[in-house]
């Protein structure tokens, strides 16, 4: 009986030390890179990706443009004939009006990429400015 308590001392250490033998033969680094080279991702990179998709540009208008960009109006100042039908198109993330000083026109909010149009019929200098944004202010000189 003494020899086999013995031996059943010897037992959990020998599975011990092959188990750890095992175990660091199974995760050598080239068995791991092996296995991660393979696998696919689950995203697709373009998925992943933070800025926004480009937005259309809009359709080109006949007449003279004042685009809405980072809070100006660009060109702030323009001259056209009489009979000239301006168009804006707010380019910002925020919505903007075009209201003129002596409110003889003055536009809805204008949302991204919406436009706003106005016929200047009258010779004149027409001021005007967002309504939203009072510091934005630019001039239609019509000749």
């Amino acid at each position: 009986m003494a020899l086999k308590h013995r031996h059943a001392r010897w037992i959990p250490i020998a599975i011990g030390v092959l188990s750890a033998a095992f175990v660091a033969a199974c995760s050598s680094p080239a068995a791991a890179n092996v296995a991660t080279a393979v696998l696919p991702t689950p995203v697709p990179p373009a998925a992943l990706a933070t800025l926004a998709p480009p937005k259309p540009a809009p359709a080109a208008a006949d007449g003279p443009n004042v685009a809405i960009e980072n809070f100006n109006y660009v060109a702030a100042d323009l001259t056209v004939k009489a009979g000239t039908t301006v168009v804006w198109t707010n380019h910002d993330d925020v919505e903007h009006t075009v209201t003129a000083s002596d409110n003889s026109f003055s536009s809805q909010s204008i949302p991204t990429d919406g436009q706003y149009s106005y016929t200047f019929n009258t010779p004149g200098t027409y001021s005007y400015f967002c309504a939203i944004h009072p510091f934005m202010t630019a001039k239609v000189i019509v000749q």
